[in-house]
């Protein structure tokens, strides 16, 4: 009887660390989607973009902390990382594509440009971890049934980034900006000749990019709390999905988001927490080996 028990137990353990894992890699699936397009149609690595996530985080929680409810706030904390982006690409990616910047001067600045944020949020709301002002409750009552409240919150979490990840299915697949986007990733100048407008292309990606960064910033800090170098974690595991899924492509970064999010949570038990950034180190380094240009290819 004590041994049905235990592996009763054992079967809910990894179920409810997937169920953990489903939800953190719906996060790192948003953030990833944002990466691999700048990858893909502004050839950009931006190692800036957990940073921005940060920003969206802290943008969100500022507006939440002054009594706007979290839907709203994270609509503000949207409308700002939008604003942060769009002055970087003025001030410095744009610049930096006229004078044809190596991919290694623009991977520097990033890291630059991921610094110069970090030390703005400190300056800014100081080194302290904050968190949403919620209700505080132990159970949700959904649908007549009691739901613990951290499983109702990843819920939400894994409900919203679907939503987003649809969303961006039917930008890219249904608009005229969107097959934009593909063209431009595919060949800018063969794009450029065809009378595709690519400023607004890159505008469009920004906008897109801004969206996806912030909504996944406010999401992880809804579960995990906020911090200034919130971004300097995610971003290894963000890059790692990029370069599973196939550098480029949205629906790689999905799948490879939600492999490296469950192998870390799974990993736990066996591993503990601390060593959660050596599984999407080493999921990343097997996959260059098998197939270097990751499981997809291509922004298609």
């Amino acid at each position: 009887m004590s041994l049905i028990i235990a592996q009763t137990s054992t079967n809910l353990n990894i179920s409810q660390l997937i169920f953990n894992g489903v939800s953190v890699g719906s996060i790192l699936a948003l953030a990833a989607i944002g990466l691999t397009l700048t990858c893909g149609i502004l050839k950009l690595s931006n190692f800036a973009h957990g940073d921005l996530m940060t920003l969206g985080a802290y943008f969100s929680w500022f507006a939440n902390s002054k009594g706007m409810n979290l839907g709203l706030a994270m609509l503000i904390g949207i409308i700002g990382t939008i604003i942060a982006m769009l002055i970087s690409e003025q001030i410095l990616w744009k610049p930096m594509r006229n004078r044809r910047a190596t991919p290694t001067s623009l991977i520097i600045i990033s890291i630059g440009l991921a610094l110069f944020l970090r030390s703005g949020i400190l300056l800014i709301w100081g080194s302290n971890n904050q968190s949403y002002k919620l209700p505080i409750m132990q159970t949700v009552n959904l649908l007549g049934f009691e739901v613990p409240f951290y499983i109702f919150e990843r819920t939400i979490v894994i409900v919203l980034a679907v939503l987003a990840i649809i969303g961006v299915h039917l930008l890219l697949k249904k608009t005229k900006i969107g097959k934009g986007m593909r063209a431009v990733a595919d060949n800018v100048d063969l794009a450029r000749v065809t009378g595709i407008n690519v400023e607004m292309i890159v505008f469009s990606t920004w906008i897109v990019t801004g969206i996806l960064a912030a909504v996944s910033g406010s999401m992880y800090g809804l579960l995990y709390g906020i911090r200034p170098n919130l971004g300097w974690f995610l971003i290894l595991p963000i890059f790692a999905s990029v370069i599973l899924g196939g550098i480029g492509n949205p629906y790689g970064a999905i799948a490879g988001a939600l492999v490296i999010g469950v192998a870390q949570e799974v990993s736990v038990p066996w591993l503990g927490s601390e060593y959660k950034l050596a599984i999407a180190i080493i999921l990343m380094i097997l996959i260059l080996f098998i197939r270097p240009q990751g499981i997809f290819k291509g922004l298609s």
